[in-house]
């Protein structure tokens, strides 16, 4: 069934309609005030819409029937407190149907606080005022907004009625956002200047105020659409900040705000909530239920979680609108490249989850400048959201390249990170490398293979599997000149990568074996390959071990790690790989010290195979043997360990025998 679409501007496509807001007290302040609940909805938002937009579309003409309609917005939204008459200043000089509204730009301020005046009193204001306003806003956008912001920052009634007018035009009020965006952005306080000279600070909560009470009008103006991008960086901005720190200023202001209003919630809260009403208005319903259902609103008001939140925001609005998302990533983008950019790991999460939405042949170059610099980070969180975008970078042709410079701060990652960040580190080097036309240089090469060589053993498969592939990537596209000092890092890896063959894991096995191959090719060592080939792996372990008696020393203790290993054929294998080399090493000097810490490990397995047994047995009576003839021997030196028996297991001796 096809979804209801909004009628959004080309600026932003349409958001995915849905359901209606779920009812509820957290949508109370989301929802439409309805004075009459026997209304129809539809009829009661068209006949709003109507009354507020013929102003702006009627503004510059000068008819009786203009005034009519002022008059019928005068008293819906003018409504004369019984208060006593208040002393109003006099208006400055206007001309209210000519060709000017004042006389000069420094009587702009004075003519806003003459209306809010007006408005704010008990004397029915003027059928021309709500006109005046609309056409002063038009010529003086900014010395509008300012001066109202300043004389009314709590938007009471008066100034609600003065906002909600600039947004019954489209053109005034796209004029007037800029600077309202510049408040709202300039947390605490923004200092802005009016042609008055004036340049009180103003506080960015009054702008959210006004964003709150535009967007309680039954439509969304067209500039606000236009620009929801920017509001809502704005927005999830001010949540974050107003978590983080609330100036005693503020927090005062907010308390006269909750008093004039009847506001119950936080300042944070309030703007979390604003930002709701604003996707509310563009139709992203699902977004915001979508948010609810995952307690991503809760999660954003946290400075901790705030960063995850707003990835999952990002995750949620890419399913309903690519457009709005791509525009919201570049404003962040031109954020991030401010020399002291706030907000940087909100703006690196949303950005992150997005990157797929970006054109790289334009944006590229500065993406991977700013991942580059959050990798180098001391924060776990920044360094981690840079691989992640690294990962869909090297995933593009022409960015895995200029990627190159990045390898020495990679490799030192595979050796300091752990778990997650190792793994996004190993898919940045293999998207670089199965490009096939960048070559390893010899520094990379023999670094990169020395940190890749201790992951074989990592407790996670699909680590292991990674630094597998990829170290038979680095052998295959050393450079000419790197692969003699390879050489002998590759021969030191053959024993492990043997045992891996065993592995139970499938794709580990596979990869083990081919990668084996790759490096017996590396190594011209077509002997070992005939022998890996014809599927007979124990002479081939035989042969590797046989092969340089004085290495048996060095091949026993890289076997012995491996008797710790979860899985039983891998244990298999290193069992059978000690009891050879504890053959050939006989007569060694450290021969005695290697078997026990041969049989100590021996000694642990909790569930021994048989061919456990017959080694422990072999190297017992070696150890005797040698213990025996050590006349230099100290008291308490080399004792071989006791040998735990299994229920059920057979013992040594008859081991022996089978």
């Amino acid at each position: 069934m096809a979804e209801k679409r909004s009628n959004l501007p080309k600026k932003v496509e349409e958001c995915a309609g849905g359901a209606p807001p779920q009812q509820g007290n957290e949508m109370e302040q989301l929802q439409l005030l309805q004075k009459d609940a026997g209304r129809d909805p539809t009829k009661e938002q068209n006949s709003a819409r109507s009354s507020w937009c013929f102003i702006g579309q009627m503004f510059t003409n000068k008819g009786a029937w203009c005034r009519d309609m002022i008059t019928m917005l005068t008293k819906r939204e003018a409504k004369p407190d019984p208060a006593p008459t208040q002393s109003i200043a006099p208006a400055p000089s206007m001309d209210s149907f000519g060709d000017r509204i004042v006389s000069s730009p420094d009587q702009v301020p004075g003519f806003v606080r003459y209306t809010h005046q007006r408005l704010m009193s008990s004397e029915a204001p003027d059928d021309r005022l709500f006109m005046d306003i609309l056409r002063l806003t038009d010529a003086h956008p900014t010395d509008v907004a300012v001066t109202l912001l300043r004389c009314a920052p709590s938007c009471d009634r008066g100034a609600a009625s003065m906002w909600k007018t600039i947004a019954s035009s489209g053109t005034t009020l796209d004029k007037v956002l800029p600077s309202l965006l510049s408040v709202l952005e300039g947390w605490p306080q923004q200092r802005m200047y009016t042609s008055d000279g004036d340049n009180t600070d103003v506080f960015s909560l009054a702008a959210t105020r006004v964003v709150w009470e535009i967007l309680r009008l039954p439509w969304c103006p067209e500039p606000f659409m236009e620009y929801s991008p920017h509001l809502v960086v704005a927005l999830l901005f001010q949540v974050f900040i107003s978590t983080e720190q609330v100036p005693e200023e503020v927090d005062n202001f907010w308390r006269t705000c909750q008093e004039e209003h009847g506001l119950s919630t936080s300042i944070n809260r309030f703007a979390m909530q604003t930002l709701r009403a604003l996707f509310h208005h563009l139709q992203c319903v699902h977004l915001v239920v979508a948010m609810e259902r995952k307690c991503g609103w809760d999660t954003l008001l946290c400075v901790d979680t705030h960063h995850y939140a707003v990835g999952l925001l990002a995750r949620e609005m890419r399913r309903v609108s690519i457009p709005l998302c791509s525009c919201i990533a570049l404003r962040l983008l031109r954020l991030l490249n401010q020399e002291e950019p706030r907000w940087e790991l909100a703006a690196m999460a949303f950005l992150v989850e997005v990157l797929e939405c970006l054109d790289l042949n334009e944006r590229g170059e500065n993406l991977l400048e700013i991942m580059t610099k959050h990798l180098k980070s001391e924060s776990k969180e920044e360094c981690h959201l840079a691989l992640r975008g690294l990962v869909v970078l090297s995933q593009d042709p022409l960015m895995t390249k200029k990627m190159c410079s990045l390898s020495a701060s990679l490799v030192q990652l595979l050796k300091n990170a752990d778990g997650e960040d190792i793994r996004l580190t190993l898919t940045v080097f293999k998207n670089m490398l199965l490009k096939k036309d960048i070559l390893v240089s010899s520094p990379t090469a023999l670094k990169l293979a020395e940190a890749l060589r201790p992951l074989f053993d990592n407790d996670n498969s699909h680590i292991q599997l990674l630094s597998i592939q990829l170290y038979q990537e680095v052998m295959e596209l050393v450079v000419e000149e790197g692969k003699k000092p390879l050489k002998v890092l590759v021969s030191d890896s053959l024993l492990p990568l043997f045992f891996y063959c065993h592995s139970e894991n499938r794709r580990v096995a596979e990869s083990a074996r081919e990668t084996l191959l790759a490096a017996l090719s590396f190594l011209n060592r077509k002997d070992l390959e005939h022998l890996l080939k014809t599927e007979d792996p124990w002479s081939f372990g035989e042969r590797v071990l046989a092969e340089d008696r004085s290495q048996a020393g060095k091949h026993l203790r890289q076997a012995l790690p491996y008797l710790e290993s979860p899985e039983e054929p891998v244990r298999e294998a290193a069992i059978r790989s000690i009891g050879i080399a504890s053959m050939l090493m006989k007569g060694q000097q450290e021969e005695l010290e290697i078997i026990c810490e041969a049989l100590q490990a021996l000694s642990q397995d909790e569930s021994p195979s048989k061919r456990n047994l017959i080694v422990q047995v072999m190297l017992d009576e070696r150890a005797a043997s040698l213990n025996s003839s050590s006349a230099s021997r100290q008291p308490g030196q080399h004792q071989i360990p006791s040998k735990r028996r299994q229920p059920g297991a057979p013992g040594t001796a008859d081991a022996g025998h089978s």
